[in-house]
Order: structure tokens, then C-alpha cells, then sequence
């Protein structure tokens, strides 16, 4: 064991490093302390408050905070120096830099615990973040940092010398954050709010496709309720009708009678169900077949894919129920040859990316398109783009990837894509979504989560992504949204990725929550008819 002393606000304070990580112990009261996300315990005796410090080189522990009295933080701030070879080196400086990820929910948790990896990356903040994120050390939460508020952000950008933003949700995009950070010089990797339109509006979509000779299914956009119900009696059911503006995931419903869109246009149209992000509506045609999640990256003029995804759009069993965020996902996807993805990418991706810059709106940052695989011809047609990683997409490749992710997203930030390739570990990997019952409708808060550090070690390679958890006055979890936990694991193969992933389900403990049990089943089914 080694030990360097430190000096932190009003006492100084012996750190001890030991195999199983360090602890710090204080028996003072300071009002100034240091933390960096990594293996370490911080053991307090007494009252404790904290307040933001200048940012310094920080080494790249664990730290987990334990505490027998009061506690108050936001940030907390440590730095810690090697006794025989500093680590604040001007070129350790130069190559690394401090992370600041926008979001909350399980997206985010999977894009810190990917940032916590990279060798380019000193430090990890997440605002607001969740109990889970935060008690897993993979991120520094900032729960009052208000996001929506882009004079905060900005202002605390430069107090904590951060060198790259990463927004994780589209409202935020839309509202136009990273136009006001790249307009104060801060790196962020998302889009524009011009260039945000893309999942921001249907018709805007629709209308670039059209342009730019992007396949997609054939539609027409309508603000007057009877023309729109007119266009749907002559093309007939099955049909599906999509709010134009962002919706929660609730603005699409694929009809199978003529009853169905009817009521579908009156809600968005006349009652308003949706205010202004439902006073226009796409209808569009029925597309047959299996659906795909496709990520590519954007510099604003070149584009790499990312390794395919499949989620699980319903709630129920057998692809049953009503639609919600996703209940689960798998990578990769068998559906997406390197043949189909090569097709993407030329007549999909591209195009998208050669449109918006002769639109005048640079795409940077990711790309998400939702894909038909066409049953009768077995081509892709574009369904929606997503500006943003998917959730729970985004889990399942954050656990596969290898590269250095911090790199590669500066790189997208500065245009300099041009020969950048992505390594991803082999095999498979799946995630299982925990929800709250009655989920996508009216669900239960405040219900009590256990088990989860049991859960976490119960099969190789398992990790737990938070979204809607915080924690209750005793330090246990609860549940506070209606998608909970996404419980990801990797495998050799989309078989053991399950297993693991399900093992690790049934260790948890929560009365409150359902999930479902087939998740990967198109996948599972695809390769049991390989095997045959």
C-alpha cells in the first residue's frame, strides 16, 4: 500500500492506495473537497458540504461515496497527485479532455459509461444525470443544472474547462443548445436546431426525400382534417398517421381499420392532443416487413456507419400491444448485411447528408435512421430519422464498442471523419428493458428497486444502464419513470448474450416493474434457421 497526503478545503487527508481502490477518511468539517469518478471511498464523520473547485488533472480511479452524516454536493472536486511522477503534464493536457454528456436517462448512462473508457477523456459530467449514473461512477452528475437553459451551460462549460458537449435527447437539439455552444466555441457533437428539423418535423423529412430521391414510403401532409380523411378513404387501411413535430413517441398510429386513423386525425387535428407538434399530420403508406435501427456518424460532409441494432418497439410479448420507446434491443443485427449496409449508406445516408448541406444546414453529430426492410423486395425504406442515439440502441453498441469515443466524436465536432474506422468487440449483445407496470400508460412512482449490485456480477459481462431511477431518503433505489433499467450483456453470440442478460433480470428485485421475456427472438429464429 502506498499513501500520499492531500490537502483538501480545511484539513488534509491521507490517500491510500490498495488493491481493492483507497479510501479517504476525514474526521474534520471542509468546505472545499476534490472527486473524480473511479474506485475510491470517500468515508465521512461528520457534516460535510461541498462547492465547486477549478478543475485539475485527474487520475483515472473509481471513486464511491459512503457517508455516516450529512452530505450535500453537486460537484465534487478532488485531485490527487502521484507522489513520484505528476500526472498534470502538458501533454497529458493537450490529449485529453472533460466530458460533458446532456440527458438523464438510459442513452446517457451508456454514453458516460463508453466516455469513462476513452483514453481521451479525463473526466465525465452528466446534467442532470440519475441516481444510477451517479452511484455507479460512471459520470458526475449535475442535477441543477438546468439544461434547457444554454447561458447555464455554457457558463459552466467554461468554469470546468469542458472540452467536448455531447446532447444524448432531440428536445434539447430542437430547442437549439448546440447552436449556442458552437456559437461560444465549445465542441458539441449534435446537430443544429435547423439541421434537427430532420426528427423535429415528419413533413420536413418527407419533403428532403423527396428532393433528394431518398426512398421512403409514399405520403401526403395535411392540416385540414377532411382533406386528411378524404386521402385516407381513397388509399384504404392498413394505413399509418404520424404528428409532424416531436410527440414523446406517442405521434404515430399505424391503423388497420378506417375507423383507427379517422380518430387519429380528429385527435391531432382538431382536439389538439399533441398542441402544435400535431397541427400537421403525414399520412403515409403501410410499408410490410422487418424493421431496423441504422447509426451513422456526420461531420457535415462524410458519414461511417455504426454496427446495427434491432429494437423492440411494443410493449407485450410477440411484438404485441401498443408502441413505447423500446422495451429492449440486440447487436448486431442479422437483417443488416454488409451488402444492405452498403446499400444504406449510398442511397439513405448519404443523400441525407449531400441534401442538408445544400439546404444550408450541415448535419453534425448522429444520424438514426428507422428503417423497412421491404418484405416483397428486400430493399430499405426510410421510416423516421432520429437526430440523436437511440434508447436502448444506444446500450447495446456502447458495451461492443472499442474505439476511443471521445476521439471519434471530437473528430465528427472538427469535420475530420475522413479515415476514421470503429473496432466493436465480437460476438453479440442484447439489453432487456425493466419498466414500470402499466407502462406506456399510467404507471406507479416511488417503488423500490433491489439487488442490482448481485445482479451486476451474476453472469459475465453485464452491466445495468439507469434512466428512470433516483433514490429515496435511505440510499435505496426507486423508480420514478415508466422505462426503468436497461440490463445489457454481451455474449459470443445472440444466444449467450440473452442468457446473460436475463440471468441478471431475474436477480432483481422490484414488485414494481415488468419487462419482456423475448427479447432477440427475430434474431434467435434467423439463426436457429441458419442452423437448420
Amino acid at each position: 500500500m502506498s499513501c500520499t497526503t492531500l490537502s483538501l478545503g480545511g484539513g488534509s487527508f491521507k490517500f491510500c492506495s490498495i488493491d481493492r481502490g483507497c479510501q479517504i477518511k476525514n474526521h474534520l468539517r471542509f468546505s472545499n473537497g476534490f472527486v473524480r469518478n473511479g474506485r475510491c471511498n470517500l468515508v465521512c464523520n461528520s457534516a460535510m458540504s461541498f462547492s465547486p473547485l477549478s478543475f485539475h488533472s485527474l487520475p483515472r480511479q473509481d471513486f464511491q461515496f459512503h457517508h455516516r452524516s450529512r452530505f450535500s454536493s453537486h460537484v465534487i472536486n478532488c485531485s490527487t497527485f502521484n507522489s513520484e511522477a505528476s500526472i498534470s503534464s502538458n501533454k497529458a493536457n493537450d490529449e485529453r479532455v472533460i466530458v460533458l454528456v446532456i440527458g438523464g436517462g438510459g442513452r446517457e448512462h451508456a454514453l458516460c459509461y463508453a466516455l469513462k473508457r476513452s483514453p481521451s477523456c479525463d473526466a465525465v459530467f452528466c446534467a442532470p444525470g440519475n441516481a444510477g449514473i451517479s452511484s455507479s461512477g460512471d459520470a458526475t452528475c449535475i442535477p441543477d443544472l438546468h439544461i434547457d437553459d444554454s447561458a447555464a451551460v455554457i457558463s459552466f462549460c467554461r468554469k470546468w474547462n469542458v472540452g467536448l458537449v455531447v446532447v444524448g435527447p432531440e428536445a434539447p437539439l430542437v430547442a437549439g443548445l448546440a447552436n449556442d455552444l458552437v456559437k461560444a466555441g465549445i465542441p458539441t457533437f449534435g446537430p443544429s436546431s435547423e439541421a434537427a428539423a430532420l426528427e423535429g418535423s415528419k413533413n420536413f423529412m418527407k419533403r428532403l426525400c423527396d428532393k433528394y430521391g431518398i426512398p421512403t414510403a409514399k405520403y401526403q401532409s395535411f392540416t385540414d382534417p377532411s382533406a386528411a380523411k378524404q386521402y385516407i378513404q381513397e388509399q384504404g387501411a392498413p394505413i399509418v398517421i404520424k404528428a409532424d413535430g416531436l410527440a414523446a413517441g406517442k405521434g404515430v398510429v399505424v391503423a388497420t381499420t378506417l375507423e383507427e386513423p379517422y380518430e387519429a386525425v380528429d385527435a391531432m387535428l382538431v382536439k389538439g392532443a399533441f398542441g402544435s407538434a400535431g397541427g400537421c399530420v403525414v399520412v403515409e403508406e403501410y410499408l410490410e416487413g422487418e424493421e431496423a435501427s441504422f447509426f451513422a456518424l456526420v461531420d457535415g460532409e462524410n458519414a461511417i456507419p455504426l454496427e446495427s441494432a434491432q429494437d423492440h418497439k411494443r410493449v407485450g410479448d410477440g411484438d404485441t400491444g401498443p408502441n413505447t420507446g423500446g422495451m429492449g434491443a440486440y447487436s448486431p443485427a442479422p437483417i443488416i448485411t454488409r451488402e444492405l449496409q452498403r446499400i444504406v449508406m449510398e442511397s439513405i445516408i448519404l443523400p441525407t447528408v449531400k441534401g442538408m448541406a445544400e439546404e444550408g444546414c450541415r448535419f453534425v453529430g448522429v444520424l438514426f435512421a428507422g428503417l423497412m426492410i421491404e418484405k416483397k423486395s428486400g430493399l430499405p425504406k426510410l421510416i423516421e430519422y432520429n437526430v440523436r442515439f437511440g434508447d436502448p440502441e444506444c446500450q447495446v453498441l456502447m458495451v461492443r464498442l472499442e474505439s476511443d469515443l471521445a476521439k471519434v466524436l471530437l473528430a465528427t465536432c472538427r469535420g475530420e471523419l475522413t479515415g476514421v474506422s470503429l473496432n466493436w468487440s465480437p460476438g453479440s449483445s442484447m439489453v432487456v428493458v425493466m419498466a414500470s407496470k402499466g407502462y406506456p400508460g399510467a404507471y406507479e412512482k416511488g417503488t423500490m428497486i433491489q439487488n442490482l449490485e448481485e445482479a451486476e456480477v451474476v453472469a459475465p459481462s453485464v452491466k445495468i444502464f439507469h434512466a428512470g431511477t433516483s433514490s429515496d431518503s435511505e440510499g435505496n433505489f426507486i423508480a420514478v419513470g415508466g422505462r426503468v433499467l436497461g440490463v445489457a450483456a454481451k455474449g459470443k453470440n445472440i444466444e449467450e448474450a440473452r442468457d446473460r442478460a436475463y440471468q441478471a433480470v431475474e436477480e432483481i428485485r422490484w414488485s414494481g416493474g415488468f419487462y419482456r421475456k423475448d427479447i432477440g427472438w427475430r434474431a434467435l429464429e434467423k439463426q436457429f434457421s441458419l442452423q437448420e
